[in-house]
């Protein structure tokens, strides 16, 4: 995956820092995320940072997302997600 050691990923669950600790959480939780399809709507490059606006797609589940990236030496070294979870149906809760 191509991000800093120091990478930090902010979302309405929290905040995620460093690459050891988010590889963890996504390790655990495959089912959440990974396997989705992706509906690109908008998007916005400059040299060190990006913001792409999104429908995320897994089975019978969808998202939309607003991610900002940020880049340091070729790496993401952080994302700030913004998306509204409402009620999180138990079969989405994270296992920690």
């Amino acid at each position: 995956m191509p991000i800093t050691d120091e990478f930090k990923h902010t979302s309405p669950f929290g905040i995620i820092n460093g690459k050891k600790e988010y590889l963890k959480l996504v390790e655990q939780n495959k089912d959440k995320f990974l396997g989705y399809q992706f509906q690109i709507h908008d998007s916005l490059y400059d040299e060190n940072n990006a913001c792409v606006r999104y429908t995320g797609i897994q089975g019978d589940f969808s998202l939309d997302v607003s991610e900002w990236y940020y880049i340091k030496k070729g790496l993401i070294d952080k994302i700030v997600a913004y998306y509204h979870i409402g009620e999180i149906r138990e079969d989405r809760k994270l296992s920690e």
